[in-house]
């Protein structure tokens, strides 16, 4: 059943222009999110600035006495979103979980398409390795919701004795499915703008279809032997749900340490609305836990 919140927030947004429409406006339409986020209320944290990682920018939040850091990745299909977007999310994080945070700034596409964002990720992982700030120590996870999950998987099947442990929300991995593969249950994140985010980051149809079988690209059956131990969240009603919770399964075949959580009655993109959705601070919890369970974070 669909939560009321969730049937709320599909009716408020039942008139938006999918960006599969032609008439979708990528660069307005990431404008209009950017500063619609920008006046939302924000917690203080310890630090915030803006760093250069190796040519990439990215915002560490650190607070007080932090212990560990959390690379984030921010969802929005590779195309929308950004650092200023997810600038409450992260804040909220860093916060709760007592750890630096290090936010994203990955290039996008259509200007930017892949490998650009996974090369940024590779690129902030080396920049770690190599910093001498002091918010910047302790064990690393690595952590992403949705077209961000993706990215967050692939830096840790790049980098797999990089990282304590890895979240991954409600990910968006698997860019062979068709509309009768997604879940059925699934409202609000339709299976033609799903494909219309994987054309766009792959620089076409044409080439999404060339780099299906490329691991770094859509991060399904692969070899995750070796992964550091993860969490992953699903939402019930999300067309994602089943290759999220296909993906729990494939890991814990290989040997991995998977929790996987199925949030009932919720819609995809549910985590970052905090305004909306009660379930995004009981997946908070959850994150915190489970990175402070594997030592990234402190508790208060």
């Amino acid at each position: 059943m669909l939560h009321p919140q969730a049937a709320k927030v599909i009716a408020a947004t039942a008139d938006d222009i999918s960006v599969a429409d032609a008439r979708f406006d990528v660069v307005a339409e990431r404008e209009r999110v950017r500063k619609a986020n920008l006046k939302q209320p924000r917690e203080d944290v310890a630090r915030v600035e803006d760093l250069d990682a190796r040519g990439v920018r990215v915002r560490l939040y650190a607070a007080p006495d932090a212990h560990g850091v959390i690379v984030h990745a921010h969802g929005g299909g590779f195309v929308l979103n950004d650092i200023d977007v997810h600038d409450r999310i992260a804040r909220m994080l860093a916060n709760r979980s007592g750890a630096t945070v290090i936010s994203v700034d990955y290039r996008r596409p259509p200007e930017h398409p892949y490998p650009a964002a996974v090369d940024d990720m590779d690129a902030v992982v080396a920049w770690l390795a190599e910093t001498d700030d002091p918010d910047v120590s302790g064990p690393i996870a690595v952590h992403g919701d949705s077209a961000g999950a993706c990215l967050a998987l692939v830096a840790a099947l790049r980098h797999r004795e990089r990282f304590a442990a890895q979240v991954l929300i409600y990910p968006f991995i698997d860019a062979a499915r068709d509309a009768t593969s997604y879940c059925a249950d699934g409202v609000g994140f339709e299976p033609d703008e799903a494909r219309w985010y994987w054309s766009a980051y792959a620089g076409g149809d044409q080439q999404r279809l060339h780099l299906l079988a490329d691991p770094n690209f859509s991060p399904v059956d692969t070899d995750y032997a070796g992964l550091p131990p993860t969490l992953i969240a699903t939402a019930e009603h999300d067309i994602l749900r089943t290759e999220g919770e296909a993906l729990a399964v494939a890991m814990e075949q290989a040997g991995v340490s998977v929790v996987a959580t199925r949030y009932l009655g919720m819609i995809h993109g549910f985590w970052r609305f905090v305004d909306q959705f009660d379930a995004s601070e009981v997946l908070m919890g959850q994150v915190v836990g489970f990175l402070r369970e594997h030592g990234v974070g402190r508790g208060h």
